[in-house]
């Protein structure tokens, strides 16, 4: 599958992501806290959205929030996440979602560091890194 091309059918789904991968992307998931691949990754490079390719964040834009899953101050494209409104769990919370493939891949929180004071708290399974080369 080439970047940005996404499967039309939950079949198509299940065969290209593993269990954990589609249990986030496609059920909106979430992996426990400390427990992904990508959490202590420190090295220059992109997270992308391991459902569909397309580039979310760099790593300049990572930081340790403490919360036990990877946290970004900024996206790498606005026009690449969308945001929802997610009531589940009994609160109310900002979901943010592959804007290409619909995948879930973690929330939003007012509570990052400046300069935007957002904290985008992603999941490991959402995502594939590619280190710059």
């Amino acid at each position: 599958m080439s970047e940005h091309d996404a499967p039309e059918r939950d079949e198509e789904w299940q065969e290209i992501l593993t269990k954990e991968e589609y249990n986030v992307l496609r059920e909106g998931g979430t992996e426990p806290r400390f427990s992904g691949e990508l959490l202590d990754i420190d090295e220059d490079g992109i997270f992308a959205c391991a459902g569909c390719g397309s580039e979310l964040f760099h790593s300049e834009k990572k930081y340790d929030s403490g919360s036990g899953w990877p946290s970004f101050f900024d996206v790498l494209d606005e026009g690449n996440i969308e945001t929802q409104v997610d009531t589940s769990q009994g609160m109310r919370r900002t979901e943010a979602v592959c804007a290409n493939c619909g995948g879930h891949l973690g929330h939003i929180f007012d509570d990052g560091p400046e300069p935007t004071g957002q904290r985008y708290c992603i999941n490991s399974a959402s995502l594939d890194f590619e280190p710059d080369e």
